[in-house]
């Protein structure tokens, strides 16, 4: 797993010098919970298998019939490097190379491969498996969702100074925290899978 910013990125948001390690464990631990917390709240994670990785997938309910063809609809996949697509079940495999990856230029744009289009054909019977080998996950982390993670990892270092919820300040006196946060919000909305969030 990998956090989607980085430590020094962090210290300088919090305007901390980056050579001071005292708080390297609080930081850390901030930037893992809030990378996972932005994982579990889009429904997918941001950073790319370092190997291929092999997946079986039952059809039912990930086929959508397209005027061209069946569009199965996979876990992210981030790069095309050792992908390979396979229909059968149990040990009986057969290797596939009549489909076409969905959405179009997905990875030239910074974007994962989200389903594989079997053009003018289908996918198989109801009791064919999908197994697909595949470096699953982004190319890259985006943007928004680095930003995210640092305002996630901010706002949770900072609670260790506000353990009921309640931050005071100056200009604006005692308030309750919310339960969450608009920016961060704001930032991942557009990569939430739907049913979830």
């Amino acid at each position: 797993m990998t956090d989607y910013s980085s430590l020094t990125a962090l210290k300088t948001r919090l305007g901390l010098e980056t050579a001071d390690t005292s708080a390297d464990t609080l930081l850390a631990s901030a930037l893992t919970s809030a990378s996972r917390s932005i994982d579990r709240t889009c429904g997918r994670r941001f950073w790319l298998d370092p190997a291929v990785v092999q997946r079986t997938f039952n059809p039912r309910g990930r086929i959508v019939r397209e005027d061209d063809g069946d569009l199965f609809l996979v876990d992210d996949i981030g790069s095309t490097a050792g992908l390979v697509v396979e229909t059968g079940s149990g040990s009986s495999w057969t290797a596939l190379t009549d489909y076409e990856t969905s959405p179009d230029n997905a990875l030239a744009d910074e974007r994962p491969i989200t389903g594989l289009l079997r053009v003018l054909g289908t996918w198989g019977s109801a009791t064919t498996r999908l197994r697909i080998t595949a470096q699953f996950g982004w190319p890259s982390v985006p943007d928004d969702i680095a930003e995210a993670t640092l305002i996630q990892a901010t706002r949770l270092y900072k609670r260790k100074d506000s353990p009921e919820g309640i931050i005071g300040s100056a200009e604006w006196g005692v308030r309750n925290l919310s339960r969450r946060d608009p920016d961060v919000w704001a930032l991942i909305e557009p990569y939430i899978l739907p049913g979830f969030g």
